[in-house]
């Protein structure tokens, strides 16, 4: 055999060698490349994840309304309250001698109201009567006054007949007085003359008598009218004591609604004394001790809801594509990792985290570099985390969205007018 031609056979055999080294080779990486499409179908494929998750709730921060010492602590921290369960207790002192200061002056205005209701019906009747009388009186006055024009009218027609009988006694009594002195006649006649002379004289003097009687008492009656006319202007001026009566009455009234205001909110401050539990959950953040001395508004504890807490995941704002409300989820804790809790999509934050931290970020500044900014994502556990496996605020979780079904909304929908309108605009 030449040389070259053995040089051929030992490449020959090399290749031979080589070549199911390649096909291994292809074959280990079409295997690989299959395994990596069937764990992204199985494993990865419509559903989104994160560890950025933590355990929230809505906890309540109970604070007093009102500023006191602390006389009595009914809770510590970790320890389980209802709602409605007494926490603290404030000093009461205070506020219940302002209570009774109150109750006292609300008695007082009520006895103040009651003498004037009285007063106001004795002043009343009393100048009512007064009025009915002074009409009375005049009107009593103006009859007399009547009468009397008549009869003086009357006396006056007395007076003008007994001037006629007096002026034909007299002529008479002249004649026959006459004839007696000439002898025609006799001394009889003279004297009978003479007597009706004198009678018609003595009527015609007392027709003037009782003129002049009449006419002083007119002038009396028209006095007396004069006088029950300024009787019935005091009786009407009296009236107005009543109208005064009426707004002093009216304006105990209005205070005995502001002194019941005041001992309402008196009461309401003694109630706020005893400070209670806004909700069912567990103690925390307690900073308080019996004899402190504390503030309106002043946070004492945290009462923290465990069997209501949700989860809020931040996913990357690429992630959110196809998560929609109402999808399933899968949460894993960090303190529990055997352990699979279920959940379901709530909500979709309005913002992302930045958008709404203490000082958002100025992308407008020339020096900008992009960020993938994290947006939350509501997650609310379909049971309760069970009593073996609670959840702790503030804990570290490893979410899995599947997002398969993308029939949900993006938007929560709420029961509110605004709320419906914007889910129609979407």
């Amino acid at each position: 055999m030449t040389p070259a031609a053995e040089t051929n056979g030992e490449q020959m055999n090399r290749e031979g060698r080589r070549r199911p080294k390649l096909v291994w080779l292809l074959l280990i990486c079409v295997i690989g490349a299959g395994v990596s499409s069937a764990y992204w179908l199985l494993f990865m494929r419509n559903r989104v994840s994160t560890d950025d998750a933590y355990v929230m709730a809505d906890s309540a921060a109970v604070s007093s309304r009102v500023a006191g010492t602390i006389s009595h602590l009914m809770a510590e921290n970790d320890d389980r309250v209802a709602e409605g369960a007494t926490l603290v207790e404030l000093d009461p002192k205070d506020y219940q001698a302002e209570v009774d200061k109150q109750r006292a002056a609300l008695a007082r205005i009520e006895a103040e109201v009651g003498a004037s209701e009285v007063n106001v019906n004795l002043t009343d009747s009393q100048t009512e009567a007064q009025l009915e009388a002074a009409q009375a009186t005049l009107q009593a006055a103006r009859e007399r006054e009547q009468e009397l024009r008549h009869r003086l009218a009357e006396l006056e027609q007395n007076r003008a007949a007994a001037e006629a009988e007096l002026d034909h006694a007299k002529r008479n009594f002249e004649r026959y007085a006459n004839l007696f002195r000439e002898g025609a006649g006799s001394e009889q006649q003279r004297d009978r003359a003479s007597t009706a002379f004198k009678k018609a004289s003595a009527q015609f003097a007392a027709a003037d008598a009782q003129i002049a009687g009449a006419r002083a008492s007119l002038a009396a009656a028209v006095q007396e009218i004069d006088r029950s006319k300024a009787r019935r202007e005091v009786a009407k001026a009296s009236r107005l004591r009543v109208e005064m009566e009426r707004n002093n009455l009216a304006a105990l009234k209005a205070r005995r609604q502001e002194t019941l205001a005041q001992l309402q909110m008196a009461e309401l401050n003694l109630s706020y004394c005893t400070i209670k539990a806004p909700l069912s959950g567990y103690v925390a953040q307690r900073k308080i001790q019996v004899g402190d001395r504390i503030e309106p508004g002043q946070t004492l504890l945290n009462v923290v809801p465990l069997k209501q807490v949700y989860v809020e995941a931040n996913l990357k704002e690429t992630q959110l594509e196809d998560v929609r409300i109402g999808q399933r989820a899968e949460i894993k804790a960090d303190m529990y990792p055997r352990h699979t809790y279920e959940g379901k999509v709530a909500g979709i934050r309005a913002g992302t985290g930045a958008a709404f931290s203490l000082l958002p970020p100025e992308n407008a500044t020339g020096n900008w570099v992009k960020v993938v900014q994290r947006i939350p994502v509501r997650i609310e556990l379909v049971a309760p985390a069970p009593p073996e496996y609670p959840l702790r605020v503030g804990a570290s979780l490893n979410v899995t969205i599947f997002t398969a079904d993308r029939s949900g909304p993006m938007l929560r929908l709420s029961t509110l007018g605004r709320g419906r309108e914007e889910g129609g605009a979407k």
